[in-house]
């Protein structure tokens, strides 16, 4: 027998230490009804409660804390999907750095984390995260994937907003911008190399401004090698987008770096997403910048 859905259904899950309280808290921010940790088992009975209220939007928190569970979420997922019900999964991430550093600074325990005998505790914190990353693979591969490494709790905040308005679209694509200095955001699909491309950086005039403001892009609007990389990036993306829309994903993440983080990326980013943006939803994120706001 089949449910009757909600508006709209999105699941939350990811790595500990990610982020997924704030993630909820923008989302009930939002307007969606939020209820965190709920064992998988439970989730056909809560939306079957929830379809006396359709007009309201649900956010779930699962993670490794329903470990026992987990097996059967998948194969939940795909059952409800196919009575119709639109759930979407966002799976935030990050990298084993930032999750220690994270820990240590909260003091909280990793869910899966044991006292080992040997004492050394950050071995131990590793050893559970890279078991959670195991038990979390699966369900990482069907999701849209958040990399908050390099995030602020605000920038997750606004990239939650992100991907609550772009609801209902068959494919989303997502250009952001970032620095290889940095390191190359975990949430990527595709990552275009744009360093050996000219460097405004080099500029005097150029170098406090970013990719965003009209001297820049003038400059790089001049140089024929950048009109050819973003015609090449564009040209391979309508070449292989309907195959992702058939593979029945909701996000496309374009990872377009250079040195910094300012000049080319930034640039290339907000091009692409105008030259995109009459076909479908076209997001813009600027990992870099947007840490400096």
């Amino acid at each position: 027998m089949n449910l009757p859905a909600p508006r709209e259904v999105v699941l939350v899950t990811g790595i500990s230490g990610s982020g997924k309280s704030i993630a909820l808290h923008a989302l009930e921010d939002a307007g969606f009804f939020c209820v965190d940790n709920l064992p998988p088992e439970l989730l056909r009975e809560f939306l079957r409660v929830e379809h006396e209220r359709l007009e309201r939007r649900v956010a779930i928190a699962v993670d490794v804390r329903s470990a026992g569970s987990l097996p059967h979420l998948l194969p939940l997922l795909e059952e409800l999907r196919g009575e119709g019900i639109a759930i979407r999964s966002v799976f935030l991430d990050a990298n084993t750095d930032a999750l220690v550093r994270r820990f240590s600074e909260s003091r909280r325990p990793h869910p899966l984390s044991q006292q080992p005998a040997s004492g050394d505790g950050q071995r131990a914190l590793i050893d559970a995260i890279e078991l959670e990353r195991e038990l979390l693979a699966e369900l990482r591969e069907v999701s849209t994937v958040i990399d908050t490494s390099q995030l602020r709790p605000a920038q997750l905040r606004a990239w939650m907003r992100d991907v609550v308005q772009a609801r209902g679209a068959a494919l989303t694509l997502v250009f952001e911008s970032f620095a290889f200095k940095h390191g190359v955001p975990r949430d990527a699909d595709f990552v275009f190399d744009l360093r050996p491309l000219p460097n405004p950086h080099y500029i005097r005039e150029l170098r406090p401004l970013t990719g965003s403001d009209a001297d820049v892009v003038a400059y790089l609007d001049a140089q024929p090698e950048v009109g050819e990389m973003l015609a090449q990036i564009e040209a391979f993306l309508q070449r292989w987008l309907p195959a992702f829309e058939e593979d029945q994903r909701s996000y496309l993440t374009v990872a377009l770096g250079c040195t910094g983080g300012q000049h080319r990326s930034v640039y290339a980013a907000e091009k692409l997403a105008r030259r995109f943006a009459p076909r479908m939803v076209a997001l813009v994120r600027h990992r870099e910048l947007d840490a400096r706001d």
